[in-house]
């Protein structure tokens, strides 16, 4: 609630390799699986921002793109910055890094929750909640204004899970 009124927030679904960050209120969403999503929350402007990416450190210098967590979050960060937080008012969750299946030897969600754990703790950013791990996908929802996340955990992540709006099926 802002003042009497109730703030209705407008929905945006954060596709891999991208950021949002607005001073409106905003419902965003995003899946994960190996791929992690920083939400931050500044508690005293009520202000949040979320991220997703899908490899923990730039490959090549030349290539700086929010899909590297050592270039996405930073980025995040200073765009609340821009908008007036402080980074002793933020907070963070974690959510992502698994692994494909108990079989999967690649390592890249635990290096990606590490990167985020490090750059977090790096700029003085305390992590309040996190969901990291395990061989399940999630369907994340993060309200910007409250800092309410839900976390929808299934065994397959379908097509239209990455990008709602754009491969809805035809109704009938």
């Amino acid at each position: 609630m802002q003042g009497d009124k109730a703030v209705e927030p407008f929905r945006y679904h954060l596709l891999p390799g991208y950021i949002f960050a607005s001073p409106e209120p905003a419902l965003v969403s995003t899946v994960v699986g190996a791929c992690v999503a920083v939400c931050l929350w500044d508690r005293r402007l009520k202000i949040g921002a979320m991220n997703h990416f899908l490899h923990p450190k730039l490959a090549r210098r030349n290539e700086p793109t929010p899909r590297y967590g050592n270039v996405s979050l930073p980025a995040m960060i200073r765009l609340m910055v821009r908008q007036g937080c402080r980074r002793e008012d933020m907070e963070a969750q974690i959510f992502g890094g698994g692994r494909r299946s108990m079989h999967d030897v690649s390592d890249v969600g635990k290096r990606n929750v590490k990167m985020a754990r490090k750059i977090l703790k790096k700029n003085g950013i305390q992590i309040v909640s996190e969901d990291v791990g395990g061989i399940k996908g999630r369907r994340v929802l993060f309200h910007t204004f409250t800092s309410e996340a839900i976390v929808m955990k299934t065994d397959k992540i379908r097509r239209g899970d990455w990008a709602p709006y754009r491969y809805r099926l035809p109704q009938t």
